[in-house]
């Protein structure tokens, strides 16, 4: 009695397969859709070239593409979902799979695509514009009380004379033939499809056989433009400031750039910065050093008064709150912290060099207690050299 074929009677060769929809991970009513899909998440997942260290990739790799071959195949579909393996023809190699649309050669072609950066289909045309930035220098003072100030960038703006297109008045940039317009085109290498830049139109999808002489073709002119910048208050060293669709224009009817403002503060004769506080020297004479005083200081706000006891030393701060910068990030002043610093008088009279060395002397007679600072240094001086 002869052995008719069957699902239930296989060859021992194709008993050992896996189910092609077990292999994709799909129901027996999945669409074409679905199947292409599948091929391709377990295509990119498994491809030997991305999988160096794993030796069953290829294997596996191997398993989705046969499988894809004959459910991609509405004929070969057919007699699998009848026969089984079985009922499927290999002999014929992948020839019916390497040119017709949809088949596998489109679907390898975008498993490429998704691999190494360029998707299958036409590429879009329309991009971005650039981002740029520019160096704003401003004072110390314009950084704590806020300012507006205007500032002219270079900037490309569309050719008045051909409107954008690229083209001389009176004509109209063609498709480009090579391509047909989609910037794109496609090579064959057996039953690989890979997408490369149109080399006529370099991408864009057209070409201009009469180029617009004022911008040569390109459809845009370099101008320049004023704009209004407004720094809040508090900004400080190295901040930016976003000006939303300053940037460079899109090309194609993209969306134009940002245009990013740097700000540097200039050095300020007085006071130094550190975050939300100031920082400043302030010199006193010897006596008022010696005998204490009132001296007057500078703030961002006006004058201030600072009581200096007496016996201060080289080096004390003296804090006041309040009196610095309120950060952009920050909900209260920062302080102003001065720094003494006791100036030695210069182009001393007779006079004065007398009283001085008198001055001295005394000191001299009763060390420890006149210079204690310098005593116990030299007490440490001399403690260092006995040893």
């Amino acid at each position: 009695m002869p052995v008719g074929i069957s699902s239930k009677h296989k060859p021992e060769d194709a008993v050992a397969k896996r189910d092609y929809y077990e292999i994709l991970g799909l129901n027996r009513d999945a669409s074409d859709d679905d199947i292409k899909k599948a091929y391709r998440r377990l295509a990119m997942k498994h491809h030997p070239d991305r999988n160096l260290d794993n030796p069953k990739a290829e294997e596996l790799f191997k398993e989705a593409k046969e499988a894809y071959e004959v459910l991609s195949d509405n004929q070969k579909r057919a007699a699998y979902d009848q026969y089984g393996h079985a009922g499927v023809d290999h002999s014929a190699g992948m020839g019916g799979f390497g040119a017709g649309p949809g088949g596998f050669a489109d679907a390898f072609g975008d498993i490429f695509g998704d691999i190494f950066g360029t998707r299958g289909g036409a590429r879009s045309n329309v991009y971005r514009g650039a981002d740029l930035r520019y160096n704003l220098e401003i004072s110390l003072e314009e950084a704590a009380r806020g300012a507006e100030t205007r500032i002219r960038i270079p900037t490309m703006e569309e050719c008045s004379a051909c409107h954008g297109s690229g083209a001389r008045r009176g004509t109209e940039p063609k498709t480009c033939p090579t391509c047909g317009g989609a910037g794109q085109v496609r090579i064959q290498q057996g039953f690989f499809s890979i997408q490369q830049t149109c080399p006529k139109c370099h991408g864009t999808g057209r070409i201009i056989p009469d180029p617009c002489p004022t911008c040569h073709g390109v459809g845009r002119v370099k101008q320049h433009k004023t704009l209004l910048v407004k720094i809040p208050s508090g900004i400080d060293e190295g901040d930016r400031i976003r000006l939303a669709g300053e940037g460079e224009p899109g090309i194609n009817g993209g969306p134009p750039g940002d245009l990013y403002v740097q700000i540097h503060i200039k050095p300020h004769p007085v006071f130094n910065r550190d975050h939300d506080d100031l920082h400043c020297d302030m010199p006193i004479s010897f006596s008022t050093a010696a005998l204490g005083g009132d001296i007057e200081i500078p703030t961002l706000d006006g004058a201030a008064k600072i009581r200096i006891p007496p016996e201060t030393q080289s080096g004390k701060v003296f804090r006041l709150r309040g009196k610095g910068i309120k950060g952009v990030r920050s909900h209260t002043f920062g302080d102003l912290l001065c720094h003494v610093v006791v100036e030695t008088p210069v182009s001393l009279t007779d006079r004065q060099k007398e009283l001085l060395r008198e001055l001295e002397a005394i000191n001299i007679r009763d060390n420890s207690r006149h210079n204690p600072r310098a005593k116990s240094w030299m007490d440490k001086v001399k403690e260092f050299f006995a040893t």
